[in-house]
C-alpha cells in the first residue's frame, strides 16, 4: 500500500469533547492532489528507513493497540511516506482508506488559530486586546484561590480582562472542564459546557465560571479556543463552520472536513474505540451519541475540539503551514503570520503540563498560538517545529526550517499510547535522513 518517491507531542485533548492581507484567490475546480515524486531526488531519505517506519505503525495493529491507522509524510509537498493499514468498521471488517474520514477532536484548535490570524491579518482585532472587547459577558471575572476553613470556594477580582493572545496561548486562566476534582472544572462540568445549543450561550456559562489563575500567570489548557470560535462568528457574521468552508476549506481543497459526516459520507467514517481500565486492551467500537457525529448529535460548533476530516484534507492544511500559509498558489496566511503562529508566547520559565523552570520536564515544549512549540535545538524535533493532536489519538507537526510535515491518524480513546506514537515516529521519521540537514 505504500507509495515511496524520494528518499523526512502534543498534549491532552478535550474528551467527548498587523495589516491587511491580499484577497485569497479563487481555487481551482479540482483541487490537484499532493504529488508523488518519481524520481530525481531532492531530499536524502533512505529507503529501508522509510519502510522501517511504515511497518512500526504498522506493528501496532498486531500488537492490538490500534484498530487501524494512517500515516503521511511530507515534505515540499512530495508525498515521502504513505501507509494504511488496519479497519475503519468493526461490524464489516471494512478497511481504512484513502478517503476514510476522522474525528480530529483538537486538531481543529490548529484550524481555529489559522482562522484567527486570516482576521487577525486583516485588521478585526489586536492580540493585545482585552477579550472584554469583543466578549462585554467577560466583564467582572473572579478567580479561585482555595477554599476557606468552611470548604466555601475563595474567589478574588481579575487584576486585568485576560488579552486575546492570552486566550490563543492557554494562558488568560480560563479552564476546561477535564481535570478530576478541581473546584473550576468541576463548574465547567456542572454547567454542562460542552452541551450548550449555541457558542453565544457556551460564553454566557463560561462567564459564570471563575478563572483558575490570574491572567498571564500560568499555561493551564482551557476552553479558550472555543472562545476563539465564539469570537469569529461575532467578528465575521458567518458561523464558524461557514467562515472554515468559505474562507479556508473552499479555497484549500479541503472537501470532507466539516462539523458533521453527511449521510452520504458516512460510510466512509471511521469507528473509535476505548480502553479497558483493566488491561488496556481496546473495547467498542463506541457508539454514545457525542461519537457519532451526525447532524442532530452536534451541539455547537466547537473552535476547539468539533472537526471530521480526512487524511488529504488535512495534510493540505498542514503542507500549506510548511509552507509559510500558502498552497497551490492560494495564500491563507502571510509567511510571518506563521511564524508568529509557531513561537513561544509563554512567560519565562513556563512550559506546557508543568509550569516550573526545567524544560527537560516537558520536552522543551512551549506554546504558541493554539499549537505546541518546539522550543531547543536538542529535542525529538527540531526547533521551531509546532504541533497538536486529538483526543482520538490523531497527531502531526509541522517542520518549517525542512518544509516537512508528518500527519498520524488513529480513533482510539486513553492511555498514553498517542504520546508513545508521536514520539515514536518523530524518532523515526528523522532517522530516515540519510544526509542530516
Amino acid at each position: 500500500m505504500r507509495r515511496f518517491g524520494t528518499f523526512w507531542m502534543a498534549g491532552a485533548t478535550l474528551i467527548l469533547s498587523a495589516c491587511a492581507s491580499g484577497p485569497v484567490e479563487a481555487p481551482a475546480a479540482d483541487p490537484q492532489p499532493l504529488s508523488l515524486v518519481a524520481d530525481k531526488p531532492k531530499y536524502a531519505f533512505s529507503p529501508d528507513a522509510i519502510d522501517a517506519l511504515e511497518a512500526r505503525m504498522a506493528k501496532y495493529i498486531d500488537e492490538g493497540r490500534v484498530k487501524g491507522i494512517a500515516t503521511r509524510l511530507i515534505v515540499d509537498g512530495d508525498v515521502i511516506s504513505e501507509m494504511r493499514a488496519g479497519i475503519r468498521r468493526a461490524a464489516d471488517g471494512a478497511p481504512v482508506e484513502e478517503d476514510t474520514i476522522w474525528r480530529l477532536y483538537s486538531m481543529t484548535k490548529p484550524v481555529t488559530g489559522v482562522a484567527m490570524l486570516m482576521l487577525w491579518e486583516e485588521g478585526k482585532f489586536e492580540l493585545d486586546d482585552p477579550i472584554t472587547k469583543f466578549f462585554p459577558e467577560f466583564e467582572g471575572l473572579q478567580v479561585f484561590t482555595g477554599h476557606d476553613e468552611a470548604g466555601a470556594p475563595v474567589l478574588v477580582p481579575v487584576t486585568r480582562p485576560p488579552s486575546v493572545q492570552e486566550v490563543m496561548s492557554h494562558t488568560a486562566g480560563f479552564g476546561y472542564g477535564l481535570a478530576p476534582d478541581n473546584y473550576v472544572d468541576d463548574q465547567f462540568r456542572a454547567a454542562q459546557i460542552f452541551q450548550s445549543p449555541d457558542a453565544s450561550e457556551m460564553i454566557r456559562r463560561v462567564a459564570a465560571i471563575p478563572l483558575k489563575r490570574q491572567p498571564g500567570e500560568f499555561w493551564d489548557y482551557s476552553i479558550g479556543v472555543d472562545i476563539q470560535g465564539a469570537m469569529i462568528e461575532r467578528l465575521s457574521g458567518m458561523s464558524l463552520g461557514e467562515f472554515f468552508r468559505t474562507r479556508m476549506f473552499e479555497p484549500l481543497g479541503m472537501t470532507d472536513t466539516a462539523f458533521f459526516v453527511p449521510e452520504a459520507k458516512y460510510d466512509r467514517f471511521s469507528d473509535v474505540w476505548g480502553r479497558s481500565p483493566e488491561d488496556g486492551s481496546l473495547v467498542g467500537p463506541l457508539d454514545a451519541p457525542a461519537f457519532l457525529y451526525t447532524q442532530d448529535t452536534i451541539a455547537f460548533e466547537g473552535g476547539g475540539h468539533g472537526l471530521v476530516g480526512t487524511m488529504d484534507d488535512f495534510a493540505r492544511f498542514a503542507t500549506m503551514l510548511a509552507n509559510g500559509g500558502t498552497l497551490d498558489g492560494v495564500q491563507i496566511l502571510k509567511p510571518e503570520t506563521v511564524a508568529m503562529m509557531g513561537s513561544n508566547f509563554l512567560p519565562a520559565g513556563k512550559f506546557i503540563w508543568h509550569n516550573g523552570s526545567s524544560p527537560d520536564a516537558v520536552n522543551n515544549v512551549a506554546f504558541g498560538l493554539n499549537v505546541g512549540v518546539i522550543i531547543a535545538e536538542d529535542a525529538v524535533y527540531p526547533k521551531g517545529s509546532f504541533m497538536w493532536g486529538g483526543a482520538a489519538g490523531t497527531w502531526f507537526w509541522v517542520d518549517p526550517v525542512n518544509k516537512l510535515t508528518f500527519i498520524g491518524m488513529i480513533q482510539v480513546f486513553g492511555g498514553s499510547l498517542d504520546q508513545d506514537m508521536r514520539t515514536e515516529s518523530a524518532q523515526m521519521v528523522y532517522d530516515a535522513f540519510e544526509e542530516k540537514r
